[in-house]
């Protein structure tokens, strides 16, 4: 999918927004537990209820590789099904890898040629030869971590480089847009850090970024929009737990579109805001 493709998709169904397929076995109604394949049947319901208002999906891997091989084959089935019924739908795989070349091969083979996903996140602190098996797929999508939603990304992400200015973040910014393009290079930019998104823009005006921290970890939909959306929008804004465990009862998938289409209402707004639909 390209930049222009995925933006066309944002315009026609004016929203940003891109579902977080995290399932949480604790947090299923009875009637889900029953079935033969919980975590699917789960999704299915979720993705039914959200796709008028989402541009994407994404699951994040270690919700289905901490069943084994079951949550595997959910995962499978879960792709199949978005893409046979829904196939304008951007799909994300959270896995956030990250290995010495001749692995990271291995991980974009199973990603994108086994699962069909249109996108991978990865860590770049391993270097672009690290990150370069990934963007090497035509009509692919890689998405390096930049900035973080978490309390942790302090750390080191917001650690100063000796003798600069310059955030960590930002020299990953810097270094890292020139291994790709604003057609196949994303950037993580967390929720919870609003105010970073001008010193992000700075840096990479024109590609995507993919933005968690909205929901439940408390960002600010309205800040993000006004400190980086660009003239294509360039923002995807993720929410997992606040749509499809924001109710734990069988209507849950009721429930979750109505969250999604709250969303979707904001992002209209803050779209149309911007002469962008």
């Amino acid at each position: 999918m390209t930049a222009d493709t995925l933006f066309s998709n944002i315009r026609e169904k004016q929203s940003f927004l891109c579902v977080g397929l995290d399932p949480d076995l604790a947090k299923f109604p009875e009637s889900m537990l029953e079935t033969d394949d919980p975590v699917y049947e789960f999704n299915k319901k979720i993705i039914d209820s959200t796709q008028e208002f989402a541009v994407a999906y994404k699951p994040n891997i270690a919700f289905y590789e901490s069943l084994g091989s079951s949550g595997w084959w959910s995962l499978e089935k879960t792709v199949e099904y978005i893409r046979k019924r829904y196939p304008e739908v951007f799909l994300i795989a959270d896995a956030k890898r990250g290995d010495i070349g001749n692995t990271s091969k291995r991980y974009a083979a199973a990603f994108f040629d086994n699962f069909g996903f249109d996108a991978i996140t990865v860590a770049p602190w391993m270097g672009e030869d690290s990150v370069r098996p990934f963007l090497d797929y035509d009509g692919k999508w890689t998405i390096l971590l930049a900035l973080t939603s978490n309390s942790g990304a302090a750390d080191f992400q917001l650690a100063r480089e000796a003798g600069t200015d310059m955030y960590f973040f930002e020299k990953v910014l810097s270094e890292a847009a020139a291994w790709g393009s604003p057609d196949n290079l994303m950037f993580v930019a967390g929720a919870t850090q609003p105010e970073m998104f001008r010193k992000i823009r700075e840096i990479v005006p024109d590609h995507f970024l993919l933005v968690p921290g909205v929901g439940a970890q408390g960002g600010s939909l309205s800040e993000v929009a006004a400190h980086g959306m660009n003239d294509r929008c360039g923002l995807l804004v993720n929410s997992s737990r606040a749509i499809i465990h924001a109710d734990e009862s069988d209507e849950f998938d009721t429930v979750a579109g109505q969250k999604a289409r709250a969303l979707q209402n904001e992002m209209a707004a803050l779209l149309s805001g911007r002469n962008l639909i």
